[in-house]
């Protein structure tokens, strides 16, 4: 985490046994990692770092998600006692998860299900029987989708240029794409049905999971003929989805992606943007 969370926070993982990161065998070694995570890996050191000091990490990473929970009950505690919260539409949701260490990587950018895969709770208002309490939605979503969604629960009607969908309906996506950054920090992840490409343009970089058998990611099934098929269909997806700088690293209707850039280490001495005393 970016800020130590509360010592009371803290100390309420103390007598808890703190579970180590799973670390795939294309993890394994830092020179297999795609570009640009090896320049996000690199300046915390943490990609080399001891047991212990994982297991801290990770402890403090939970005592922080601790904290932000007991602040969602301070915001519904308090429309509760003011008398809003029939009449009040919640939605809870992140702009990120964190790797926390998952395949050797502690950053917020990668298209692994520890970054990506984000949560997204809904409570409409009370009375509206749309969305059912106490239900889970296997559906794929976007943030896109927030805006119609509240719009719909909300009684108002959805613009018609909007193309997101509202989570009200029934309607699902057969696919999903993803991006982050550009030219050799490009990430490009598609998601369809249990098997998910993930993509970088530095080296041209494709990786395969399959999420129903191995949801932690510890299998890269790219190079295994047996899913040549299933990858290809996923870089196909990937070329339909792409615009703008991404014709840099597509040819022929082909994903052939950027040259091989080797990492080379930076300046560290900002100790990877660390705080100063105005965040305290």
């Amino acid at each position: 985490p970016p800020l130590w969370p509360l010592r009371d926070y803290l100390d309420l993982y103390s007598d808890v046994q703190i579970d180590m990161p799973v670390v795939g065998e294309w993890a394994r070694r830092f020179e297999n990692l795609p570009l640009h995570m090896q320049e996000r890996t690199y300046p915390t050191g943490l990609h080399t770092a001891p047991d212990h000091e994982v297991r801290l990490a990770r402890r403090a990473f939970y005592a922080t998600l601790t904290h932000i929970d007991h602040q969602i009950r301070v915001v519904i505690g308090y429309l509760r006692e003011a008398g809003l919260l029939d009449n009040t539409i919640i939605a809870f949701t992140s702009d990120h998860g964190h790797m926390v260490g998952e395949h050797s990587m502690w950053a917020m950018t990668p298209f692994y299900e520890m970054s990506s895969h984000i949560p997204l709770i809904i409570v409409p208002a009370k009375g509206d029987s749309r969305l059912r309490p106490a239900t889970t939605d296997d559906r794929l979503v976007e943030f896109g989708d927030l805006m119609p969604t509240l719009l719909d629960l909300a009684g108002i009607n959805i613009p018609a240029q909007v193309n997101q969908l509202s989570l009200v309906g029934d309607t699902r996506r057969e696919y999903i794409y993803g991006e982050h950054g550009e030219g050799y920090a490009a990430q490009r992840m598609i998601l369809r049905g249990r098997y998910k490409l993930v993509y970088a343009a530095a080296g041209n970089k494709a990786q395969l999971f399959d999420l129903e058998s191995d949801p932690r990611e510890t299998r890269d099934l790219a190079v295994d003929p047996a899913y040549a098929q299933e990858l290809q269909v996923l870089l196909s997806l990937l070329v339909e989805c792409s615009y703008g700088n991404d014709s840099e690293w597509i040819r022929d209707g082909q994903v052939v992606g950027l040259p091989h850039k080797p990492f080379v280490p930076g300046d560290i001495r900002h100790l990877q943007g660390q705080r100063g005393l105005r965040f305290l």
